[in-house]
């Protein structure tokens, strides 16, 4: 029962410190004469010495969760097992919560936290050195994977394909150590191919590695290098949130289930999203949030944040690597505390990897890449967005992918907010430099300011998750060219936007541009004034009525 729970768990607490990164998708296989190397991130499953799952991402996380609240699940296998979970957990932590309330002590809570939670995870979480316990990783199948393509020359009567030589690894570890292993990888791919070189395409956490690819061992080995949905340079929801920069906002929470629901990733009830919209429009969530933050913030959610983190993945150095320079210092002092306190002393090791990883390769990525392709390796970065960022963190208005932000994945990107758009004086300005075709159809975007401006494309309406045949086919062709290849070389301009119902992509244009699944107007935004809050709320309220009766008919008519 034990491992059902801490599964069962994850799919709550993962949501909210995890990078999905598979997602169904129809590989592209035009050939190539040159061995590809290819890196996912965080998706594959982790399991124990006896090959049983310990660790598994649940494709929905937290929403899915959210939307069974409102859902009928009496016939849930896993429902009694989810009560005894919740259950346990209060009755161990009643009592130091009560003791924090009534005598403003609550150290013993932030411990007693700590340990039921890590616990539950005791097998799938790292050690304070950043260690994974033994005997866990990935599967035994996926070892023999690995050991199996990198023996032979998997050459077909096109060349080679994208996924020939994918790469499996234990994504929780430092991506310094995983860069090892893959060099020994490569190296023994190259021997099997009879290849001076490989390319090497990496998505989400994958693109951490490749930079500590690069750190350690340069292009010596790679012909071309690619970066889809890029982390390098932080991910909003998960750097701010660790930093102490946590911020729920109720309209975007309505706008990401909006989303998840439009790109069919689970089916939000009506009444759901109607209430997050009437606690929102009604201004009751800003008056509670604000009572509670002047009362136990301070104390209790920083506290909280630390204990949650310990006990499950940022005892990972995957996920530190993904916490922006801005925000780095104060996600250290967030979750370990001051120097010398009894925190730093004991994870001594796991900060050791994560300053490592992050004065080595956080902080010198443009110079890494810079020096990737003056050594002659062509280089493809691909972004998304056009979705809701995760509603946990300050800056939720960012225009993104749902993980992270363009500016973040395209190395500088200048974008509006998702609100507006680039104004048109900016705009102007950018054409009379003779920049005007790195502004994108929907002008959210300027392209001119990214590090590598004509060779990063951007898809509209493709999530995070997503791999689409288009960008898999960019990133093929331009790492296994003979040239560095630009977005001029392709049908596909710069700008592109994803269709999903017929799972297409097209070059975008002013006339489809338009993806977003919730409107940007502003009654979207926060109210500035009494007569534009008191209309939105009674609208929001009406349709919550509605919402609700609907929801009651349902109920009874079961």
């Amino acid at each position: 029962m034990k491992k059902a729970l801490t599964i069962l768990l994850t799919a709550v607490l993962l949501f909210t410190v995890a990078v999905p990164a598979f997602a169904a998708f129809t590989p592209t296989r035009t050939g190539s004469q040159t061995p590809i190397v290819f890196l996912a991130g965080d998706g594959e499953a982790i399991y124990n010495e006896n090959d049983e799952v310990i660790l598994k991402i649940s494709e929905n996380g937290l929403l899915g969760i959210f939307s069974s609240v409102f859902s009928d699940d009496s016939e849930d296998e896993d429902s009694e097992e989810k009560t005894e979970l919740y259950t346990s957990i209060a009755n161990v932590l009643m009592p130091f919560l009560v003791q924090g309330l009534l005598m403003d002590d609550w150290d013993p809570y932030f411990e007693n936290l700590e340990k039921e939670i890590g616990d539950l995870f005791a097998e799938g979480r790292l050690d304070e050195n950043g260690n994974a316990p033994a005997g866990t990783g990935i599967s035994s199948a996926r070892r023999a994977e690995n050991a199996n393509n990198a023996s032979r020359d998997k050459k077909g009567a096109n060349g080679y394909d994208m996924y020939s030589y994918q790469f499996w690894y234990d994504w929780r570890l430092d991506p310094l150590e995983v860069a090892v292993q893959l060099h020994d990888y490569i190296a023994s791919v190259k021997a099997a191919t009879h290849s001076d070189k490989v390319a090497l395409g990496t998505a989400c956490l994958g693109t951490n590695v490749l930079l500590a690819y690069l750190s350690l061992y340069g292009t010596e080995d790679l012909s071309g290098i690619g970066a889809l949905a890029s982390l390098n340079n932080g991910s909003e929801f998960l750097s701010q949130a660790i930093s102490g920069k946590f911020h729920l906002d109720m309209d975007a929470l309505n706008r990401i289930l909006t989303d998840t629901d439009a790109v069919d990733r689970f089916d939000m009830p009506a009444f759901a999203t109607a209430t997050l919209d009437l606690l929102s429009k009604s201004g009751i969530f800003g008056t509670l949030s604000d009572s509670v933050k002047k009362t136990i913030y301070a104390k209790v959610v920083e506290g909280v944040t630390s204990a949650l983190a310990l006990s499950t993945v940022f005892t990972m150095p995957c996920y530190w690597a993904c916490v922006s320079a801005e925000d780095y210092d104060d996600a250290l002092l967030y979750v370990f505390g001051e120097e010398g306190s009894e925190k730093r002393e004991k994870y001594a090791g796991l900060i050791e990897k994560i300053e490592r990883y992050h004065n080595e390769v956080a902080l010198k990525a443009d110079e890494l890449l810079q020096d990737a392709v003056d050594s002659g390796a062509n280089l493809a970065i691909l972004c998304k967005y056009g979705f809701q960022i995760v509603p946990i963190c300050q800056d939720n208005d960012l225009v993104s992918d749902q993980y992270v932000s363009v500016n973040h994945s395209s190395f500088g990107a200048t974008t509006s907010t998702i609100y507006d758009t680039l104004s048109d004086e900016y705009i102007a300005s950018r054409v009379a430099e003779g920049k005007g075709k790195y502004i994108s159809p929907d002008k959210k975007i300027d392209a001119s300011t990214c590090l590598f401006p004509d060779c990063t494309w951007f898809t509209k309406n493709a999530t995070h998750t997503l791999r689409t045949d288009a960008e898999v086919r960019i990133m093929y062709t331009v790492m296994t060219a003979d040239r560095q290849l630009t977005v001029d070389d392709f049908n596909l301009t710069q700008f592109m936007v994803y269709d999903h119902d017929a799972k297409t992509t097209a070059p975008m244009t002013a006339e489809n541009c338009d993806t977003e699944h919730w409107t940007t107007d502003e009654m979207k935004q926060p109210a500035t004034d009494k007569k534009t809050t008191i209309y939105t709320g009674l609208m929001s309220f009406f349709k919550w009525l509605v919402a609700l009766f609907n929801f009651v008919k349902a109920k009874l008519a079961k």
